[in-house]
């Protein structure tokens, strides 16, 4: 019995179905820690619970070590979940990855135009990479809300759609959001990464090395003017993937490490990052073209685009639509796809070095993924067909 649960342990769907349960779950307490940490900051307990998160520790506050520090172990899980994918899952097949990478162009390329649009030449026009995110946990989490109605079709497309979107923003935080270079930091990353490498070729399947060298890869990065987060995806390619299954460090990994990024590392960062005082003139973060790019890119901008592109490649004949899913329900997903949230977030503080700004932002991006979860959630409860989805269908891929 222990070696035919070890078995279906390793198949690549029930690690794709656990990471739907964690992120279901990790999307509903990403609300509720957004609610409490609004609440909190709007208080009397308001002062102390923001200078909490600013706490200086070891030559930097809680807030940035969340962002700078853990947060690179939430990218590490987002690599490690893209290698599974390029190797055998979704992305593997180039007729089944065509689909939703153009999607993510799409809704990246789309979002960012509408936001340059509003603020071409403008200090504000560094916020373009804003409504370019998705935020996975939040997205799967309201389709999830939909139960057994949902095509497993569907929960594919759109979880590879974010994964792929979050490489997008990780390239951009990369190239768009690193300043101030220092080549020695960054030469000493890529020497370390190029020993993980030669490591993986060599095929050490031993996970410690791998984690002790990507810890000094990450502190070099750190200092090197290389958003340190992008450590975490190059880490996890280097990880050796083997099979891909259960006996294999990088399933161990990933394993390991839903529930941790899913139940604390975000729900940290949701409560670190969502700390905005809302006065009685909230609404005028708002009135500014910067807010106008995000609303409208992660509301409007996100289904247009992902819609557009997928209609286009379709047409085209590069790609078709995947078995069992509607028209109408591919444009819910690009609509979910307008959460921006984590995501979103986290390359605001990139973008932006004054409070004001960030503020607004952050704002606009909470009012943005809200409207577009409540959107995207309404239009695919009258999309989806009332009964439940065949499980046969997700008996046969099991």
């Amino acid at each position: 019995m222990a070696a035919n649960t070890s078995n279906r342990a390793s198949r690549p769907v029930d690690l794709f179905l656990d990471l739907l349960a964690n992120e279901r779950t990790s999307g509903i307490l990403l609300v509720l820690c957004t609610a409490v940490s609004l609440v909190l900051t709007n208080s009397a307990l308001g002062h102390g619970y923001v200078s909490f998160w600013h706490t200086q520790l070891a030559g930097g506050s809680v807030e940035h070590w969340i962002n700078d520090g853990l947060m690179a172990i939430f990218f590490l899980m987002v690599g490690l979940e893209l290698e599974r994918e390029v190797y055998i899952g979704e992305l593997s097949n180039r007729k089944l990855a065509m689909l939703p990478a153009i999607a993510a162009l799409g809704g990246m390329l789309v979002p960012a135009g509408i936001h340059l649009l509003f603020n071409h030449g403008t200090p504000t026009a560094s916020g373009a990479g804003i409504p370019m995110a998705t935020d996975i946990a939040f997205a799967i989490g309201i389709l999830s809300l939909l139960g057994n109605r949902v095509p497993l079709a569907l929960k594919v497309f759109l979880t590879a759609l974010a994964v792929i979107d979050d490489l997008g923003a990780i390239f951009t935080i990369a190239i768009f959001y690193s300043s101030g270079i220092q080549w020695a930091y960054l030469g000493g990353a890529l020497g370390i990464f190029a020993v993980l490498l030669l490591l993986n070729r060599l095929k050490v399947h031993v996970l410690l090395p791998y984690l002790l060298l990507g810890a000094v890869m990450w502190w070099l990065m750190l200092h090197s003017g290389v958003h340190a987060t992008i450590t975490g995806v190059l880490v996890a390619f280097a990880i050796p993937f083997g099979d891909g299954s259960s006996s294999s460090i990088s399933w161990k990994l990933q394993h390991f490490l839903h529930k941790p990024v899913s139940f604390i590392i975000l729900p940290l960062f949701a409560l670190a990052n969502t700390c905005l005082p809302l006065g009685a003139d909230w609404y005028g973060h708002l009135m500014n073209d910067n807010s106008y790019g995000i609303f409208l890119g992660l509301v409007l901008g996100k289904p247009v685009g992902i819609t557009l592109f997928c209609a286009i490649a379709i047409g085209l004949g590069i790609c078709a639509m995947p078995a069992g899913i509607s028209w109408k329900q591919l444009i819910g997903a690009g609509i979910l796809g307008g959460i921006g949230f984590t995501m979103s977030i986290f390359i605001a503080m990139l973008a932006f070095d004054d409070a004001e700004h960030i503020l607004s932002s952050k704002t606009t991006i909470l009012l943005s993924s809200t409207v577009a979860a409540i959107i995207g959630y309404a239009w695919l409860h009258v999309a989806l067909p009332r009964r439940g989805a065949d499980r046969n269908s997700t008996q046969r891929m099991a």
